[in-house]
């Protein structure tokens, strides 16, 4: 087992901090389990809406789900246990990022679906991550620059802007999977609002435990009463192998082109965000100071597991806001409890017939709890909105056009499938990419780039991006504002 660190307690005595503290094996397993439980659905989501969006089939969904969960499980451990100056060494589980499923989606259906288009996929995802990797070894004052292009004006804009984007593709599946022989058809719709509503029942509950894992549950429920009324078929899961290891470029050698990588560049600075502000959060609740240097080793590992993820078969990786809320509802401080989880993660990755199991789910299932999902992502951009000044001008226009922006394509598709180049369009055919950009270039036009200090500025309450972490205000995450300095920037803003 690796050297932990120490620290000296009050009567001048060594002790190990709780954060790298080993705990016996049952408790690491059992905790570790629990962070699974946590992740699970929120770890699959993305490659189930991705290949369904590419029109995969069922064999090619399968192997997708198996390599998110192997590359999760090996991302966990580079950022919790670290190596050299990789990994911030805190109970950080890693996860695909639901900022790029849009984009990804767009970069896809741009280069025809398919397998052809996970080439295309792929190709951006190893370049941006190599990019962030490289970005994170960047001089400290060059490192504090480039982040304060994110204050919570514009970090809120974008979660919220996420949120509003894919609430639609829930909406779709719970219909039945756009180009479905039922596509709208009631029974999809009851389904989806079955799940939805067992869900909210577990969240009313209140009981933390519930909650982390309602979006899991749901699933389960709700498959389960598809298949007992006949609507979810596991024939697939006889077919599957008990044991299957991800190979690299299983699909193929990766296809890099110029506008999917501009377009995967800028899925990667929304997620240094997102990083940034779990790796804030985490660091308050364990108790461990966290600088620069500490966000900056997350966001190698961000960089790392990303690249890794494009060779595996998979897509970009953030630190996930659910299980931080974990971390602050169970008390369990140890970075070796993510070490764990992720163990079990790369045994989950290595099971094909569970993968096939989590295929199955239904259309309208999937779409009842993705539904919730991204309508909370919506809302935790709106509460990270409501620390911002809007009855100042400029910032309520930040927000209303950065909004409008995103809107964009999903209002006038035939703006970018008909009178733009194809290229151009795969690039510009994204809400979250209008939304974003246009969230980061008018800040800057209206506030600049603000203070100096990045790290130590005030840092702004971030929900948990999905459901699945339970109590919002309990799964907060910090966010570092770029303006303050000195004792009065160490405290929380008003």
């Amino acid at each position: 087992m690796a050297r932990v660190a120490a620290r000296l307690s009050t009567d001048g005595e060594q002790s190990t901090h709780p954060v790298d503290e080993v705990l016996p094996l049952p408790k690491l397993a059992l905790y570790g389990f629990q962070h699974v439980l946590a992740f699970y659905a929120g770890a699959v989501i993305v490659p189930i809406i991705v290949g369904n969006a590419l029109k995969l089939s069922p064999e090619q969904l399968v192997y997708l789900i198996n390599a998110d969960l192997f590359t999760c499980g090996i991302a966990s451990i580079i950022q919790a246990w670290g190596i050299g100056r990789i990994g911030a060494r805190l109970p950080l589980i890693q996860g695909v990022t639901f900022t790029a499923v849009s984009p990804m989606i767009a970069i896809g259906l741009g280069a025809g679906g398919g397998t052809a288009a996970l080439l295309v996929i792929y190709g951006a995802v190893i370049t941006a991550g190599i990019a962030t990797f490289a970005f994170a070894w960047l001089p400290a004052k060059a490192f504090r620059t480039v982040m304060r292009l994110f204050p919570p004006v514009v970090t809120g804009t974008v979660i919220t802007v996420l949120g509003i984007v894919l609430i639609p593709v829930g909406l779709n599946d719970a219909a039945g999977g756009l180009g479905s022989p039922d596509f709208g058809d009631p029974k999809n719709f009851a389904y989806a609002g079955g799940t939805m509503l067992f869900i909210l029942i577990l969240m009313k509950i209140g009981k933390p435990f519930l909650s982390s894992i309602s979006i899991l549950l749901g699933l389960v429920v709700g498959t389960t009463v598809a298949f007992l009324l006949g609507d979810a078929k596991f024939g697939d899961v006889g077919n599957s192998e008990w044991i299957g290891v991800t190979t690299p470029f299983h699909f193929g050698a990766p296809k890099f082109e110029w506008f999917p990588i501009v377009l995967m560049l800028i899925v990667m600075l929304i997620t240094m965000v997102e990083t940034t502000g779990d790796t804030y959060a985490v660091g308050d609740i364990v108790g461990k100071e966290v600088d620069s240097e500490t966000v900056a080793r997350a966001l190698r590992a961000d960089g790392a597991a990303t690249a890794l993820g494009g060779v595996l078969n998979s897509f970009p990786y953030v630190a996930f806001a659910e299980n931080v809320g974990l971390v602050r509802m169970t008390k369990v401080k140890s970075r070796f409890v993510v070490v764990a989880a992720g163990v079990f993660m790369i045994v989950l990755g290595l099971l094909p017939k569970a993968a096939a199991i989590v295929a199955a789910v239904p259309h309208g299932v999937l779409g009842g709890a993705a539904t919730v999902m991204f309508a909370m992502v919506a809302l935790a951009g709106i509460q990270t909105l409501a620390k911002v000044d809007l009855k100042e001008e400029k910032n309520a226009l930040i927000v209303g056009v950065s909004l409008a922006f995103a809107l964009l394509p999903a209002t006038v598709p035939v703006f970018f499938t008909k009178h733009m180049d194809p290229e151009l369009s795969s690039l510009l055919n994204s809400g979250v990419t209008l939304g974003a950009t246009a969230a980061i270039v008018l800040n800057l036009v209206f506030n600049g780039l603000g203070k100096e200090g990045a790290h130590d500025a005030p840092k702004v309450e971030l929900p948990a991006q999905v459901a699945a972490a339970g109590d919002t205000a309990d799964s907060a995450a910090a966010v570092p504002a770029p303006s303050g300095e000195g004792e009065e920037a160490r405290t929380p803003a008003s």
